[in-house]
Parts: C-alpha cells; sequence; structure tokens
C-alpha cells in the first residue's frame, strides 16, 4: 500500500556525466539559477585544473544571466554547448536519468520524501562505481570514448 503521495517534481537532480565518472547533485523542488552555478562551482573544485565543457539541453535555467555571468567569471574554465532542441537522444545525462528511474528505482514506493532522498542518492552512488555503465550512457549518446 502507497503511504506517501509524491511526484517526481519533489525531487531535482541535475548531473554531469564524463566517461569515466558521473557528478550529481539532488534538490528539494525545482533546480533554479543559483543551484546550478553551486553545482558548476562544485563541479570546477572537484576537477580544477581540468577545462569543462558543459553540454545542455534548453532548459531556461541552464541560459539564465546568472549561470552566463558565472561561466563568463571562469576566463575560459568552462565552455558551453547546448544540445538541438527535442534532442534527448544526444545526451548522456537522459540515458543515466532512464537507468535511475526505470532500473534503480523502478517499483520502489518510499514513505516520505527523506527516504526517497536517500534512496536516490543511494542508486546514483551505485551507478557511479559501475564504470562500464557510465561509459555506455556516453556512447548510447554517440559521444566518441
Amino acid at each position: 500500500m502507497l503511504q506517501y503521495s509524491f511526484t517526481w517534481k519533489q525531487l531535482s537532480a541535475i548531473a554531469g556525466v564524463s566517461f569515466w565518472n558521473i557528478y550529481f547533485k539532488l534538490v528539494q523542488g525545482a533546480f533554479r539559477a543559483a543551484e546550478i552555478v553551486a553545482f558548476l562551482k562544485a563541479l570546477r573544485r572537484h576537477l580544477a585544473p581540468r577545462k569543462l565543457l558543459i553540454v545542455w539541453d534548453r532548459l531556461s535555467a541552464h541560459r539564465s544571466r546568472m549561470v552566463r555571468d558565472y561561466v563568463e567569471s571562469q576566463n575560459d574554465a568552462i565552455e558551453l554547448e547546448f544540445l538541438p532542441a527535442y534532442a534527448p537522444e544526444l545526451n548522456p545525462v537522459e540515458y543515466l536519468w532512464a537507468h535511475w528511474k526505470h532500473h534503480e528505482l523502478a517499483n520502489f514506493c518510499p514513505q516520505d520524501f527523506a527516504e526517497l532522498s536517500a534512496v536516490a542518492r543511494a542508486k546514483l552512488r551505485r551507478t557511479q562505481r559501475r564504470k562500464t555503465l557510465v561509459a555506455a550512457f556516453c556512447k548510447q549518446a554517440e559521444l566518441p570514448i
């Protein structure tokens, strides 16, 4: 019996997929520009001194003034590219989300938001350790490995 009613809109996720790892952050509610900038800052700290190529869909928060200002302040350390409209098949993160929702969290009925958040985070960490699977997300999106 389902004891708690929720929607996926209550838990939002942002992720980056490289050829060797996934990086993610979960937040309650929707991601807005401030959370996206915080995620980019965390990526920069974690992956420095490497230059970041961020390939995004056309979500308005990705194109916000706050995000653009932050990227411009990084002196070419971050390059942004946007996917064509309606092209999720080119985005390796979409394959991560599909795997997460349809395999890792399939038929999972949390009792509350805290349980949803904890289990979702644990399942993403589990996926991080599966390097072959992470590489498959890039291959599915036809990115050169």
